[in-house]
């Protein structure tokens, strides 16, 4: 039986991942999957960078807005949608491109990782809420080095879902990595497209896209949020920005500091996603302006 293609494109924040996504359904009759940890949440909109029903030029896309911030969406979630989409979209004769910087959601995907049903340890939770970023790191990497050295060791969030699922099962299983180029799972031949970018150019457009979002309403839609039940303790959880702009709500920090320290942070966080995808040799690298080479690869690989 003939496997169905997926397209994947990938890169840091503010690297153009969205426009390029569209382009590329467009030309090659695509429908897009969202791989993007934040955008999954309603009413994070300017917060998360979250195309607009203009920029996805009437492209269905899916897994934005499933559910609400006030509760967590797991990668076992993310995972299980996205396998029923792509099935969805392929059935339908169309390419189902996978677009985002979520490394581990899209990891999840390209080799058809098995994750583990570990409920949520609301004890242990707490606990471990009370840490610092590297103690958790140090616990994890106790129990389960394997895990610590796949995980972002900067994110609290994933740190503790990795502790509880290593407490729960003695160790998180092995994530099982498919060494064949194109193939996911034995189930898909997949081609992965990484946006190219240089360092300077993508601190410029990271600070510039974030004092738009700052002029588009970013701490108004954070403020809204809040009034509608979003506590502090997760707005800072959901991470990035978010964690200054609720200090900022709260009298603790000015807006200039804000700012800031939102722009250092994303930019801490393009550098993460960086590192995470350089792991993976089967990405095929392209600078925007090699936009060409993008459709040409594209459509060598979709014959």
């Amino acid at each position: 039986m003939k496997k169905g293609k997926i397209i994947v494109v990938l890169g840091p924040t503010s690297s153009g991942k969205s426009d390029l996504a569209v382009e590329l359904a467009k030309k090659f009759n695509g429908e897009i999957i969202s791989a993007d940890s934040r955008q999954v949440y309603k009413g994070l909109d300017i917060g998360s960078g979250k195309i607009t029903k203009k920029e996805m030029q009437k492209i269905p896309h899916y897994l934005l807005d499933v559910v609400s911030p006030k509760s967590v969406f797991t990668i076992a979630q993310f995972k299980k949608n996205t396998d029923k989409i792509i099935r969805d979209i392929l059935k339908k004769g169309k390419t189902p491109i996978i677009a985002g910087g979520t490394g581990f959601y899209i990891q999840s995907i390209v080799d058809n990782i098995v994750l583990p049903e570990v409920k949520p340890n609301l004890k242990l939770r707490k606990e471990l809420a009370k840490k610092s970023v590297d103690e958790l790191a140090n616990i994890l990497k106790k129990m389960d080095k394997n895990r610590a050295g796949e995980i972002d060791l900067k994110n609290p969030r994933r740190l503790i879902r990795a502790i509880e699922i290593a407490t729960e099962l003695g160790k998180v299983p092995k994530l099982s990595t498919n060494s064949n180029p194109v193939a996911v799972g034995g189930e898909y031949d997949v081609l992965q497209i990484g946006i190219k970018t240089d360092d300077d150019i993508l601190k410029e457009r990271i600070a510039k896209r974030f004092e738009k979002r700052v002029k588009a309403g970013i701490v108004k839609e954070a403020e809204d949020l809040h009034k509608n039940g979003l506590s502090w303790k997760r707005m800072k959880e959901i991470g990035l920005a978010h964690k200054y702009i609720s200090l900022h709500l709260q009298g603790k920090m000015t807006k200039d500091e804000m700012i800031e320290n939102s722009i250092r942070e994303e930019w801490q966080y393009a550098k993460r996603q960086k590192t995470w995808f350089k792991r993976d040799k089967r990405i095929e690298w392209f600078g925007l302006e090699e936009k060409n080479k993008i459709f040409a690869k594209t459509k060598k690989f979709l014959k």
